[in-house]
């Protein structure tokens, strides 16, 4: 089944934005992914800019080892410790996903994530064909 953004009529749309995506296939279920090397050490602490892309490149990773492409990637749910950091967050989103490509996402704030020097963490779904 073909990728189809869902917009409805007569609610807000923005080719930053999707409501609901529908793809057939099989569900692949991305664990939250932050900045962190291969020895397992965390990388750009405190840097949400740095970090936010670290997580869309593991999840990249992630998705190209399960046979997917970013195109597959139907869901985003992004966890960050301060609002203030949303705009960063944004950009490394742009980055990763073309105008109108964009997966449906939940942007969360909160206390903390399992790492004080982690400011960001970005958990994905994507339906492999």
């Amino acid at each position: 089944m073909a990728r189809e953004i869902i917009r409805p009529h007569g609610m807000f749309n923005s080719p930053f934005y999707s409501h609901a995506i529908r793809k057939g296939g099989t569900p692949l279920f991305i664990s939250g992914q932050v900045a962190m090397d291969a020895e397992g050490n965390p990388t750009g602490a405190g840097d949400a800019a740095a970090q936010a892309q670290a997580a869309f490149d593991g999840i990249r990773h992630v998705v190209e080892a399960a046979g997917g492409t970013m195109a597959d990637i139907v869901k985003l749910t992004i966890f960050t410790t301060d609002l203030a950091h949303r705009s960063a967050i944004g950009a490394a989103r742009a980055h990763a996903f073309p105008p109108g490509q964009m997966p449906a996402s939940t942007f969360l704030v909160v206390s903390g994530l399992a790492d004080p020097r982690w400011v960001v963490e970005i958990e994905a779904v994507a339906m492999l064909d």
